[in-house]
């Protein structure tokens, strides 16, 4: 411990792995190992398939990209943390690289609820205003986007490492995941935490809940337009533009909520399910979009065959 009158600060914390799954870790590991090499491997090839065919060089895709590299760090922020604790039952995370590890979780997980907002945005424009599609989103506002993407998430999660920093802590030193997470470090300190809880709810709110109902609108609009078109194949088809989205929104929103929920009022919860929420929040989504992007959209299927076709020949 580190002492400073009044003042204490861990030199560190120790993490956690799944309780009472201890002596499993090197097994459960093999799972992890999956999803970690499918999230890297995907993203890896979303990324190259998109930047090597000039036809997928359109809003949609530059979007779908954002989404890659925002799943790339989320994937390599845990990989390391998460495999070491259990490969070789390394607990053990300074509290500067705790934070520093918090910091970039969060940043990555509000810029990729805002990438979702934006592609829903680009499936409306694409839906409701075809012809006009192309002015509204080129790439220079695409370009735009992204940098606001990221400086939101910087400048909003900006003050949580300093929130952090000036609590006293005592006692306690175990977090809940083999990751830094916000509301779990936290949770540790002895202080008041008014201020930190209540940041971080107005952040959460304004981001995160905002994406969520603009998405939300945005479906109702696509919805209203789709329901007018004339033939039912152009309804489907439409739709079907939207199918890869919706799963991705899906796949990453409702870990999400059940996290903060439980993190927020699960007193109750049995640790076990906590863990087993934020692994499927932070793990699970990096390791599907790649998945349902390359099954369900017809360009990123076609590209990626004549890919290895040309491999092969």
């Amino acid at each position: 411990w580190e002492f400073n009158g009044s003042f204490h600060q861990p030199s560190a914390f120790l993490m956690m792995g799944i309780p009472g799954l201890e002596a499993l870790h090197p097994w459960i590991s093999i799972p992890f190992c999956a999803l970690y090499l499918t999230a890297l491997l995907g993203n890896c090839v979303i990324l190259f398939i998109i930047r090597r065919t000039p036809s997928l060089h359109e809003p949609m895709y530059y979007f779908l990209s954002m989404l890659a590299v925002t799943d790339l760090g989320l994937a390599l922020c845990t990989l390391p943390t998460t495999l070491g604790l259990f490969w070789f039952d390394v607990r053990r995370i300074g509290f500067d690289a705790c934070l520093a590890q918090m910091y970039f979780i969060h940043i990555l997980s509000f810029i990729e609820s805002s990438v979702l907002l934006a592609m829903a945005f680009d499936r409306f424009i694409a839906i409701s205003h075809p012809l006009r599609h192309p002015a509204i989103l080129t790439k220079s506002t695409v370009l735009k986007i992204g940098l606001a993407i990221v400086l939101r998430g910087m400048v909003s999660l900006l003050p949580i490492p300093f929130l952090l920093k000036r609590l006293t802590y005592c006692g306690k030193t175990e977090l809940s995941h083999s990751f830094c997470f916000h509301p779990d470090i936290m949770n540790l300190a002895c202080a008041d935490i008014k201020v930190n809880v209540f940041y971080g709810m107005i952040i959460l709110l304004s981001t995160v809940g905002m994406d969520f109902i603009f998405i939300v609108l945005s479906y109702i609009l696509i919805i209203r337009t789709v329901v007018s078109l004339t033939t039912k194949e152009e309804c489907l088809k439409a739709l079907n533009t939207c199918v890869s989205h919706i799963c991705a929104v899906l796949v990453f929103f409702i870990p999400m909520i059940g996290l903060s929920m439980i993190h927020r009022f699960g007193k109750n919860v049995p640790p076990l399910v906590n863990t087993l929420v934020a692994y499927t929040y932070l793990i699970i989504p990096p390791a599907l979009n790649p998945v349902i992007y390359s099954i369900k959209s017809t360009h990123i299927r076609e590209a990626l065959l004549r890919a290895l076709c040309r491999k092969r020949g």
